[in-house]
């Protein structure tokens, strides 16, 4: 279809949307958020949509804020019929919306209108709710506020974390997407308004949000290290030193024992918490690999003492 579409991500998750867009319409530009600093090293780290639009030879805008003048000016020379966004990162502002003629459409990876915001799949997960989806939605000047065009969801099960639900929302949303564009396009569809009854809202990330709190119960610490999986990751001080807990089960307590006391479970370490023990079955210390809970305990002698 010879429709001129920009198109607006940053990291994984917009992968297969900008694939799907390439593959069947005349994308004319990418929008993606600046080289950040990275690792130990501190080296410059692209983020994945700018490496994969160069592979499709797709021209490339890095703006800090998108409505700087000079920004808006390649913006405007793209000259778009249709802007596509899947987590972006930025928040587009009415001269943006308005810009194009088939307006502004984004993917975003919750059941609308839960889990507006920044970090949905984390927050669905914290939450505990039993499935979460994709929305694809007409995007207005709010936060995800705007009127929704369709809806695809998907249970979320008992050892999901949010790498895994991300990797299979991905994919749902731009196969969605790639069903209802032409709909839209041709204006067929008709978007719904969201209702504000069930709206809430998940705000971004920081890496102290990945902190368990042992006075809390076990079966949300062990959402949390789910929900924190990849990034930040859930941790804990042990030693003087943040220990990443990447894999976690819930096992009734010792009883008498205190919260954040730790103790052993057929061979891995755990921890009390306000009812039960969380299990550490996979860990990384500070500066070391990923290692099991039992690998661990073989150098963690002092674990239970």
């Amino acid at each position: 279809m010879s429709i001129r579409i920009v198109f607006m991500g940053s990291p994984d998750f917009a992968l297969p949307v900008l694939r799907v867009l390439a593959q069947n319409y005349q994308v004319v530009g990418v929008v993606t958020q600046p080289d950040r600093s990275s690792g130990r090293g501190r080296a410059l780290k692209s983020p994945p949509v700018k490496t994969l639009a160069l592979e499709l030879n797709i021209p490339i805008m890095q703006p800090e804020k998108l409505r700087l003048p000079e920004s808006m000016e390649q913006l405007r020379a793209w000259n778009p019929e249709l802007i596509v966004v899947a987590a972006f990162g930025q928040i587009l502002k009415k001269d943006v919306l308005d810009l194009p003629r088939y307006g502004c459409i984004n993917v975003h990876a919750s059941l609308l209108p839960r889990w507006r915001g920044a970090a949905p799949i984390n927050a669905a997960i914290l939450a505990g709710d039993e499935e979460t989806g994709v929305t694809i939605m007409q995007m207005d000047v709010g936060l995800d506020t705007g009127p929704m065009l369709a809806k695809k969801s998907i249970r979320i099960k008992p050892d999901d974390t949010t790498g895994s639900v991300l990797q299979i929302l991905s994919t749902l949303g731009a196969d969605l997407l790639k069903e209802t564009l032409p709909d839209v396009i041709s204006g067929k569809l008709t978007a719904t308004p969201q209702p504000e009854q069930g709206a809430t809202y998940a705000p971004m990330l920081k890496k102290d949000d990945g902190l368990l709190d042992f006075a809390h119960p076990a079966i949300e610490l062990e959402r949390r290290v789910r929900a924190m999986n990849p990034w930040p990751s859930a941790w804990f001080e042990w030693n003087g030193n943040p220990l990443k807990v990447l894999c976690a089960s819930v096992v009734n307590g010792e009883k008498g024992l205190a919260s954040g006391s730790r103790f052993t479970v057929e061979g891995r370490p755990a921890v009390m918490s306000a009812d039960g023990a969380l299990v550490l079955d996979e860990v990384q210390p500070a500066g070391k690999k990923i290692m099991s809970g039992k690998s661990f305990l073989a150098g963690a002698r002092d674990w239970d003492s």
